[in-house]
């Protein structure tokens, strides 16, 4: 099993539970997106957030996914940029404590923040103050992060630096690295498609997008007909369904499974524990249903708390059922 290295924007999760959704237009946030935010706008988010409950934890779309497989014994790290502060601190330590190689750099920048919003259904919808995760460059993507690497899976948050997303590709394409997509949100894709299509037309091996992503992505709002569109481009394409559950297909071999029975706390990384779970079934030669499978199964659980903290028992059930089906 080669090594994984996710890249993608550091941050730290602050997240908060909502009793009403109201709070989300007052803040100025579409529900279920991602919206950028600047210091000023991070401080009133905080003034908002004042008497919710929270949690913190290391968060970012790629750092999730790595964190997943971290947890399924694959030999993983993380490319990400970080401040010198406490924060900063808190998530190198994360990273380490969870065995992910982290292969942090620094600024003087705050640590970048994601705030996000649980409304009472379970939908998040983040707030997120880059800091210094938006300082990571097309100069600090060398060969050297990608030596002995057989994947790397990225966020389609980074792809608002276009300059970087073509060094971390071209980089990596020379490396004989596969490359993984997330396409991260779909307003982010909507905002910036032309370039979306040109990465995975000439760049990626494996999308994975939600429904929405996929609509976005494609113009197709049947989920199946997009799944097809996408992997027209020639790579590997799976579709999120949510409840409905997963689809995958590649070239002319296509699959489907239903999404895991499970009461719905937060919906906080589960379409990037589901990546981390179809990556780690992928690398293992598994089919394409058993990947659907094994990803459901990780965002089935994942739902169920708050954050992206699994109880180490549930870890060793997961591994341990793994085991029973080789």
């Amino acid at each position: 099993m080669g090594k994984i290295i996710g890249i993608g924007n550091a941050l730290v999760d602050i997240l908060a539970r909502l009793t009403r959704d109201e709070l989300l237009g007052e803040m100025g946030l579409p529900k279920g997106g991602m919206t950028l935010i600047d210091e000023a706008q991070q401080l009133r988010l905080q003034a908002c957030m004042e008497g919710l409950p929270v949690n913190q934890s290391s968060g970012g779309s790629a750092g999730n996914t790595i964190l997943a497989l971290a947890h399924l014994g694959n030999e993983v790290g993380f490319v990400g940029k970080i401040g010198n502060d406490a924060l900063g601190r808190f998530y190198a330590d994360c990273l380490r404590s969870a065995g992910i190689e982290a292969r942090l750099l620094r600024c003087d920048l705050p640590t970048g923040v994601a705030n996000t919003f649980i409304s009472p259904d379970g939908e998040r919808t983040f707030g997120t103050c880059l800091g210094a995760a938006a300082t990571l460059q097309p100069g600090d993507i060398t060969p050297a992060l990608f030596e002995d690497v057989e994947t790397a899976h990225i966020e389609g948050y980074l792809v608002q630096n276009h300059d970087l997303m073509e060094a971390i590709c071209q980089t990596a394409m020379e490396a004989g690295t596969m490359l993984s997509l997330d396409l991260a949100s779909y307003n982010v894709v909507a905002s910036d498609l032309a370039f979306f299509h040109h990465l995975v037309q000439d760049y990626i091996d494996i999308v994975f997008a939600n429904e929405e992503e996929a609509c976005a992505f494609t113009g197709e709002k049947d989920p199946l007909k997009a799944l097809r569109q996408i992997a027209a481009m020639k790579c590997l394409a799976v579709v999120k369904l949510g409840s409905k559950g997963a689809s995958v297909r590649l070239g002319n071999e296509e699959a489907m499974a239903e999404a895991r029975k499970m009461p719905v706390v937060d919906t906080t990384a589960a379409g990037d524990f589901f990546a981390g779970g179809f990556l780690h079934a992928l690398t293992k030669g598994a089919s394409l249903q058993d990947c659907l499978n094994f990803g459901t199964l990780l965002a089935g659980h994942i739902i169920g708390v708050v954050g992206t903290k699994l109880p180490e028992e549930t870890w060793k059930e997961i591994r341990k059922n793994e085991k029973m089906k080789r």
